[in-house]
């Protein structure tokens, strides 16, 4: 069997999507340890700007695109193709073509954990996408039996399930299941209320620690280790 096919993901919720279009991505790096992808994935190609939608995945093999092909044409409208090229770093699957299908199809965007080419065109096309880098060796329809969709893979690092939520932004990519974000989005949406107030007093001269309550902690553990 060529292709490995798992359940098509659901939508986000209207009430999650609401939120998380308010919500500044890097807060939730106060509260996850999981999900981040390594920095070595960045955003190449910024026509959308940022990333907000469902993960469609497919894994491919180092030379051949012929799975991303096939799932191109499946992915739905806010949906995110999320890529796993096996670890290959030389062979770009996801270039013009591809690009304009998944526009096509109304995708939110593309996470390649590998390289991609054509971003002018992609550019042009209005498709925001993150890679580690860009090459002109492409990969080819060459039918090897390797390869999934809808599938676990892994991506930056860590393991994405079909139907995680994607966020991505110019600080990086976060891929992690929507009940976790369902439980912690009201938290970090009431720090980056706090934040502007935060900032003003910052600017007003208070020191940081102070505020944050760090300053304290260090008083009391310089307090632990001195002699009495």
């Amino acid at each position: 069997m060529f292709f490995h096919t798992g359940e098509t993901p659901h939508a986000l919720t209207q009430e999650l999507r609401d939120k998380l279009e308010q919500l500044s991505f890097p807060t939730l790096g106060h509260y996850l340890e999981e999900g981040f992808a390594d920095p070595g994935v960045r955003r190449i190609v910024a026509a959308g700007g940022r990333i907000i939608g469902t993960a469609f995945t497919v894994r491919t093999t180092a030379t051949d695109s012929t799975a991303l092909h096939h799932a191109a044409g499946m992915i739905k409208p806010g949906q995110v193709l999320v890529l796993d090229t096996g670890g290959d770093q030389r062979h770009a699957p996801l270039g013009e073509v591809v690009a304009a299908q998944l526009v096509a199809r109304g995708a939110a965007g593309a996470v390649v954990d590998g390289v991609v080419t054509d971003i002018d065109e992609i550019a042009d096309l209005g498709l925001t996408v993150h890679a580690r880098g860009t090459s002109m060796l492409t990969t080819k329809l060459q039918g090897i039996d390797a390869g999934g969709v809808n599938v676990p893979i892994t991506c930056g690092g860590s393991v994405v399930h079909p139907g995680d939520v994607v966020l991505a932004d110019a600080n990086g990519v976060l891929i992690v299941s929507p009940h976790v974000l369902e439980r912690i989005v009201d938290i970090a949406l009431a720090d980056d209320g706090e934040e502007p107030e935060l900032i003003a007093e910052l600017q007003a001269g208070t020191p940081l620690g102070s505020l944050t309550g760090a300053s304290d902690t260090v008083a009391q553990l310089l307090a632990a280790t001195t002699p009495q």
